[in-house]
């Protein structure tokens, strides 16, 4: 059974930084691509939001327009984490972040921050 494990969330005031952790574990094919995205508070009806995309054979990312340029995407293949280092952190970036892998070798539905399994999520509270 396949579980995806995030951590790494905390409060941090604006301007800091965090590094999200994700681990996948229990899947027995290859992985397309890992993606983030988020839960903002006040914003459920509008559902998840995207972050970013790490395409697991060649390492291409693609972000959001909201992430570009801060936060950064990246995959430890030896230690089979996928990591979301965030830096410039807005009080608007607080939410509840979550790690997603697809196994479903669609560009279209990585590139729409599609997955097939995600973990429970870690908060991160950003405060002015």
């Amino acid at each position: 059974q396949v579980q995806v494990v995030e951590s790494g969330g905390g409060s941090v005031q604006a301007g800091g930084s965090l590094r999200l952790s994700c681990v996948v574990s229990g899947d027995t094919i290859d992985r397309y691509c890992m993606v983030w995205f988020r839960q903002l508070p006040g914003k459920e009806r509008e559902g998840r939001e995207g972050v970013a995309v790490i395409y697991v054979d060649d390492g291409n990312t693609h972000y959001s327009d909201s992430a570009k340029g801060r936060f950064t995407i990246s995959q430890d293949n030896a230690k089979n984490t996928v990591y979301l280092t965030m830096n410039s952190l807005k009080p608007e970036d607080t939410g509840m972040y979550y790690c997603g892998v697809l196994y479903s070798r669609s560009r279209s539905r990585c590139q729409s921050f599609g997955a097939n399994y995600w973990g429970l999520g870690t908060q991160v509270t950003v405060s002015s």
